[in-house]
This record gives C-alpha cells, sequence and structure tokens, in this order.
C-alpha cells in the first residue's frame, strides 16, 4: 500500500529557512500530481503548494509565493519544499498529500488527495 513519510519538521526563526521532503513507498509517483498542504488548530487543512507529473508544473498559495518552492525527485520517489523567509504565520503542522489520479477537479481541493504523510510541525519564531 502506498505510505508517505515526511521529514521531521523543527524550529527556526523568522526569515530562516527549512526543507521538508516527503518520501513515497509502495506505489509509483513520477506520473501523479503531488501536493503540500498545512494546518493550523481550528481550521481546515489548505493547500501550499502542488507540482504535476509529466512537466513538474508548479502551483503556490499567494501566501507563500516567491518564499517556497516545490519540487519532486521521481527516481528517489520523493517531494520536497524548500521554505525560504518563513514568517511566523507559517507556522503549522505540514501535510504531504498524493493526489488521486481519479480526481479532475481542482489542484486545490484536498479532497482531490487520497493518501496523505503523517504530518511534520513546522513552528517559526518571530
Amino acid at each position: 500500500q502506498v505510505h508517505l513519510v515526511e521529514s521531521v519538521g523543527g524550529l527556526v526563526h523568522a526569515g530562516g529557512s527549512l526543507r521538508l521532503s516527503c518520501a513515497a513507498s509502495g506505489r509509483t509517483f513520477s506520473s501523479v500530481i503531488m501536493g503540500w498542504f498545512r494546518q493550523t488548530p481550528g481550521k481546515e487543512r489548505e493547500v501550499v503548494s502542488a507540482v504535476t507529473g509529466g512537466a513538474g508544473r508548479t502551483f503556490y498559495a499567494d501566501s507563500v509565493k516567491g518564499r517556497f518552492t516545490i519540487s519532486r525527485d521521481n527516481a528517489k520517489n520523493t517531494v520536497y519544499l524548500q521554505m525560504n523567509s518563513l514568517k511566523a504565520e507559517d507556522t503549522a503542522v505540514y501535510y504531504c498529500g498524493l493526489r488521486s489520479p481519479l480526481y479532475s477537479g481542482s489542484l486545490y481541493v484536498k479532497e482531490g488527495y487520497e493518501h496523505w504523510g503523517q504530518g511534520t510541525q513546522v513552528t517559526v519564531s518571530s
């Protein structure tokens, strides 16, 4: 079965950087869309970024555009999220997700993702 294992997050100062990774096992993901989401207490899980298979087109939420970069290494079945210029409001639990190939809706809709990583805490100290 599909398992997504995320790297450990961490505590960083505002303005710092952190790189998250998500390794997939049990299924080839080179042709599927992968996304990063985040969630804070009392709020719904929201999209941060996504990357398609094939050409690897990327998408970013307005709140992180210009600061975060998503990438994937298909040979390693791994997707990354490079987070730069971190802000206190970036504090959240971050989840990687694997989008269902049967879903034809928006890349930003969490309901379209069928597998999730365990979540990792990222805390940004202001």
